[in-house]
């Protein structure tokens, strides 16, 4: 009998062996190739923002106030925020801290991680990197020192085939590319923060709680491409709840059809795309409303309660809108064109309305407005 359940249960673990390892693996997965990107063999960690509507000083303003806190947390002189050029808009840091792999009553595994802070402020735009990242592992006499080139890339910590981490340097490239990865996103809550006094960051006690919530695997953000800040300070100047969304019966959509066009009656005149101006829609003064369909029996109009910008893409005019993440955005997601309205403060008549082309946008990151960008094609103006 003891035989038998001794079999029985090597049965049992040759079966759960396989799902485990695929486990592992799917745990892993955005950590493998790619997630340590280099520039000319170093190590550097980059994230494009853009900021529609911001100007280059407040997005310099509020990446050095940010900075500052960030590495005051780290409550040790070597990190602080040691240059910084408003007019070329770079704020530039140096961090020591430490980045602990697990902690228990009776044992703590963690070593220091220095590092380069940088931010480049455009109008618009923010590039955050992080670089020259050093490891100083064990205190006293047993100290151990490693450089990212040489102990979290490609070549050192994966596998010849890249299909996993390399025991031993595992942990050292899972928390960093998770460190990086927090940093960008305390840099996105900065830039969509409402005013630049609500700037925070995390306290040590939520990135630790953080850090043990058990996430699907996902690409890491500061890997994922350009993210779009939406700021919440637009979304705190939505008009009453009643003007959220209004929603016309319809029977299909028209996702492919020209929005609608208006009349030329004398009130509206055609402007070139290229030569509205900006203040023709002014966040806070009124607001956007987007109209898909041609039908007036047959359209849905909903307003863009975060707010939106004219900017422009590629050279091409284009109109960014957001919706605030728990409106319906069914509608528009259907549609390849559809119009823009702007509707000054007390005014039942757009002032501005825009015929647009739906262009490609990226999903936005949980609980932020989501954006659409329309390429104007025509333009009228009251």
């Amino acid at each position: 009998m003891r035989k038998l359940t001794q079999l029985v249960f090597v049965v049992i673990c040759c079966l759960c062996l396989p799902v485990t390892l695929q486990a592992q693996k799917n745990s892993d997965s955005k950590y493998l190739a790619g997630a340590v990107p280099e520039e000319e063999g170093k190590v550097v960690f980059s994230k494009d923002f853009s900021i529609p509507g911001m100007s280059q000083d407040e997005i310099f303003e509020r990446m050095k106030k940010w900075m500052e806190i960030r590495l005051k947390r780290n409550k040790n002189e070597t990190s602080r925020v040691v240059y910084t050029n408003q007019e070329k808009g770079q704020v530039i840091g140096i961090g020591d801290e430490w980045m602990v792999f697990s902690s228990s009553a009776l044992a703590l595994d963690r070593t220091r991680i220095q590092y380069q802070l940088s931010t480049l402020c455009q109008p618009e735009k923010c590039k955050v990197r992080i670089e020259k990242i050093r490891y100083i592992y064990r205190e006293g006499r047993d100290q151990e020192k490693y450089v990212a080139e040489e102990w979290i890339t490609d070549e050192y910590a994966l596998n010849k085939s890249q299909t996993k981490l390399v025991r031993g340097l595992a942990k050292w490239r899972r928390k960093t590319v998770d460190f990086a990865d927090a940093l960008c996103t305390e840099v996105a809550d900065a830039l969509s923060a409402a005013t630049i006094d609500q700037i925070i960051t995390m306290t040590d006690e939520e990135e630790e709680e953080g850090e043990n919530i058990q996430k699907e695997p996902a690409k890491a953000i500061v890997n994922a491409g350009p993210t779009v800040i939406s700021s919440k300070k637009q979304i705190a100047e939505v008009t009453a709840k009643t003007e959220e969304e209004t929603v016309v019966p319809m029977t299909s959509l028209v996702p492919a059809q020209p929005a609608t066009t208006p009349t030329t009656s004398g009130e509206y005149k055609e402007l070139a795309p290229d030569s509205i101006p900006a203040s023709a829609i002014q966040v806070g003064a009124g607001k956007l409303v987007i109209v898909i369909g041609t039908d007036p029996f047959n359209m849905t109009m909903m307003t863009a309660n975060a707010g939106g910008s004219l900017g422009k893409m590629s050279d091409k005019p284009v109109v960014f809108t957001f919706l605030t993440p728990d409106q319906n955005h069914e509608p528009i997601d259907q549609a390849d064109t559809y119009m823009v309205r702007f509707y000054p403060n007390g005014q039942q008549e757009p002032s501005i309305m825009l015929e647009c082309k739906k262009l490609p946008s990226q999903e936005p990151l949980e609980g932020q407005p989501r954006m659409y960008i329309g390429e104007i094609v025509k333009a009228y103006s009251k």
